[in-house]
Parts: structure tokens; C-alpha cells; sequence
């Protein structure tokens, strides 16, 4: 359990934390160096994250953040997930995403800056963050989402399923849940099969003309959060749901 990398062409990156796959800072930088390692190894050619359980993340470890104190938690967390969503999205090597089940919170940051997304056909994607009295991952969202869904999912904290995703073209695949590793396999294989040196090319230079700085976007959600825990509106919100 935890967080596994298995190399080779098709590298995977494989979260395990039960029950939820909710994550801790430490979970979090782990995850981050997984994927950086992926991505640095040359005979790396695409890496697939999945996960393991009921579904593919459930973002932070609420709790974590209440029994810890003191505000230098929060600021580890919101360092730690920026670092896991930087990686993937700065993986020199393209990133499938293969998600089942619930995608929430960091999740949603994961997959937002996948290349690929596949997903089975139980897989949700949401924004509680309103919530738990914090902000972020619309940056992500919003790559999943039109721009109107995305405010209306994060003002009410409503869900969005893969069908729905798979209609405007941020999943590229639904398939039933015993069918998903294989799904996020087949895309990566195909990816594999071209010219390494290119595809690391077209990443760099996809990445390159994107028309919003992802990791600066992030950022910036991140300073509410805090402005909120600072307030004890974070506190109030986090207490009530751990």
C-alpha cells in the first residue's frame, strides 16, 4: 500500500491509501516523486496513474489537517499538492490518467493535468472544497469542464460523471470499472509506439502553448485557503466534516 511506481515503457504510478485514497503531505510528496522519477528515466515512454480501492483520489487528509495545528500543516499540504499536480503536468513523458470511482478535491488536480484521461463508467469528478472552507483545483477543474459547469461546481459542490466528461472530450474513454486498467493501457501502449524523442517533444511543447500557467493559476487558489483558515472559516468547515 501507498504510493508504488513500476517502471518501464509504460511506467505506472499506483495510489493505494485506504479507505479513500485520501492523502497525507508525506503521501503527497511521494506521489510527486514517483512521477518526476517516471518522467527522468529514459526508457520511460508514458506513464499511466491509477489507483487501487474504491476510487481514484478523495484529495486531502482532512483529518491530518485538524489533528496537526497550527498553520504550518496547512501550508505543507498546499506545497505538497502543488508539487504532485506540477509533476504530472511537468512529466517529460505524457501522463494517462486512469480513473474509477470518486474523483474529488486533489483528484480533480491529478487528472486535470493528465494528458489522457480514461475513466469507468462509476467515475465522478467534484469540487467540495467550498464545503471544507478552502478553495483550489478549478485551476484543474477547468480543464475538464466548460467554464460555466466549472463556477456552477464549485459554488454548489455538485459532481460531474465520466459520461458527462466524456461528451466534451476531457475523457477520452468510458469503460466498465474491470476494464479500466487495460483501457488506460491500451492508450499508453499507443503512445509508447511512436518516436520517444518526438512525443517528449510534443509534450514540452503542448505544455508550451497552453493558454493559462497552471502552476501560478494554482497558487493563487491556494492563497484563499489560506486567507480562510486564517479567518476560521477553514476550521470551522474541516471540524464539521472530520
Amino acid at each position: 500500500m501507498g504510493i508504488t511506481l513500476r517502471a518501464g515503457p509504460v511506467a505506472e504510478v499506483v495510489v493505494d491509501v485506504p479507505p479513500v485514497n485520501a492523502l497525507t503531505v508525506r503521501a503527497w510528496e511521494e506521489l510527486a516523486g514517483a512521477v518526476r522519477t517516471a518522467g527522468r528515466d529514459p526508457g520511460t515512454r508514458v506513464v499511466v496513474l491509477r489507483a487501487e480501492g474504491r476510487g481514484f483520489n478523495a484529495g486531502v487528509d482532512i483529518k491530518e489537517l485538524r489533528d496537526a495545528g497550527g498553520h504550518e500543516r496547512l501550508v505543507a499540504v498546499n506545497r505538497a499538492c502543488h508539487a504532485a499536480f506540477s509533476a504530472v503536468y511537468g512529466c517529460a513523458v505524457p501522463v494517462v490518467a486512469a480513473v474509477q470511482g470518486h474523483c474529488l478535491g486533489g483528484g480533480v488536480g491529478l487528472a486535470g493535468n493528465a494528458d489522457v484521461v480514461v475513466a469507468s463508467d462509476d467515475a465522478y469528478f467534484g469540487l467540495p472544497e467550498v464545503d471544507r472552507g478552502a478553495l483550489g483545483a478549478a485551476t484543474h477543474l477547468a480543464r475538464l469542464v466548460p467554464p460555466h459547469l466549472m463556477r456552477a461546481m464549485v459554488y454548489t459542490c455538485r459532481n460531474a460523471t465520466a459520461a458527462e466528461l466524456h461528451t466534451f472530450g476531457s475523457v477520452l474513454e468510458v469503460v466498465p470499472r474491470d476494464r479500466l486498467r487495460d483501457a488506460a493501457t491500451e492508450v499508453a501502449e499507443q503512445i509508447a509506439a511512436k518516436d520517444p524523442y518526438v512525443i517528449r517533444c510534443a509534450k514540452e511543447s503542448l505544455n508550451g502553448i497552453d493558454p493559462v500557467d497552471v502552476d501560478r493559476s494554482y497558487r493563487f487558489e491556494q492563497g484563499f485557503t489560506f486567507e480562510l483558515t486564517l479567518m476560521g472559516t477553514g476550521d470551522r468547515h474541516r471540524e464539521r466534516f472530520a
